[in-house]
């Protein structure tokens, strides 16, 4: 059930502060705790409460020493579900993904946080209920536990067992130890379907090149 404090299309932003992080990628329905301690990110999550509470997750191009490093053109926008202060001046906060958008440009920084102008158009289908189904759930779950024996993940699976296609999916591409670019493209991939293929592909890969690995040590 949607929750009656996320935005609709409407009334998304025409402005958006981002938080550039290394692969931290968060999709609609997902949960993505953060502990923000940088003082021009304080500033950022000061400012998102004061508004509208939206923070738009993109991931960095290639980090460089200046503060100008590019951003890849597709992130996700999460909202603010929860946040506690710490005495040691911390915020910890969880941020519930509602929608991707594509960079159109980016704005002027505001102090020292960065800010783009979002296009939502694309991917406007992140606000509705998600009703699609995988094919092969069965051989989905298959390559999922392959990976997770290989790579020594624990999931719950009795938790995750019962999860909507569209959750589970989104569910694992923000928390499955995968590469940034691969986070990356599966962040920008649109149909749930196309998703899961994709994410079922790296994972095969990765167990595959896991299991390789340990012959050869053999």
């Amino acid at each position: 059930m949607r929750s009656p404090f996320l935005q609709r299309l409407p009334d998304l932003p025409e402005v958006l502060p981002v938080f550039p992080l290394s692969g931290a990628v968060v999709l609609p329905g997902v949960q993505l705790p953060l502990n923000i301690f940088e003082p021009r990110y304080l500033s950022m999550v000061q400012a998102a409460l004061a508004s509208d509470h939206l923070i738009g997750m993109v991931q960095p191009r290639g980090q460089t020493s200046d503060e100008s490093f590019a951003i890849h053109r597709v992130g996700c926008a999460g909202r603010i579900t929860s946040y506690s202060e710490t005495s040691d001046g911390r915020i910890i906060l969880v941020l519930t993904g509602l929608c991707r958008f594509k960079v159109i440009e980016e704005l002027p920084m505001q102090e020292g946080f960065r800010r783009v102008r979002p296009d939502w158009q694309a991917f406007a289908l992140d606000l509705e209920d998600d009703e699609a189904h995988l094919a092969e759930r069965e051989q989905f779950m298959g390559s999922l536990r392959a990976f997770c024996d290989q790579r020594s993940v624990e999931i719950p699976w009795d938790d995750i067992s019962g999860l909507a296609d569209a959750d589970l999916v989104n569910l694992l591409c923000a928390h499955l130890p995968l590469d940034a670019e691969d986070k990356q493209a599966l962040l920008e991939t649109v149909p749930l379907g196309e998703r899961a293929t994709l994410m079922r592909g790296l994972m095969d890969m990765s167990a595959h090149a896991s299991r390789l690995g340990t012959e050869h040590r053999h």
